[in-house]
């Protein structure tokens, strides 16, 4: 079983340990490695937003600007035959690449902006 929770701009991807008969999780998106469990859903959450709030304060400890997932920009590369469709279907769309893809990406991942 994989599933995530969301705290303060911060997602974490939960599996379940049947050997330990433990939820687990870990923060996802920051090189950090921040960790965390429990044995129900309950304490799992209430762990996951201590985890978070433990990973804020330790960076203000140290002076260090928590990471936050992502900046909001992506660069990848394509082949130029794909790049053509793209921005052809953003054109007949009336949208601009950019938003067109956004929109695209948003939907492929599971969501609606």
């Amino acid at each position: 079983m994989t599933n995530t929770m969301n705290y303060k701009g911060y997602s974490a991807r939960i599996d379940y340990d049947d050997d330990d008969a433990i939820f687990t999780g870990r923060i996802a998106g920051i090189r950090d490695g921040v960790g965390f469990h429990a044995d129900t859903v309950e304490g799992l959450r209430e762990a996951f937003h201590e985890a978070v709030e433990d990973y804020i304060e330790t960076c203000a400890k140290i002076g260090k600007e928590p990471q936050k997932a992502y900046s909001g920009q992506v660069m990848f590369r394509v082949s130029p035959e794909i790049h053509r469709k793209a921005a052809l279907a953003a054109e007949l769309s009336g949208k601009s690449l950019n938003q067109w893809a956004e929109e695209v990406l948003d939907r492929a991942a599971g969501h609606t902006l």
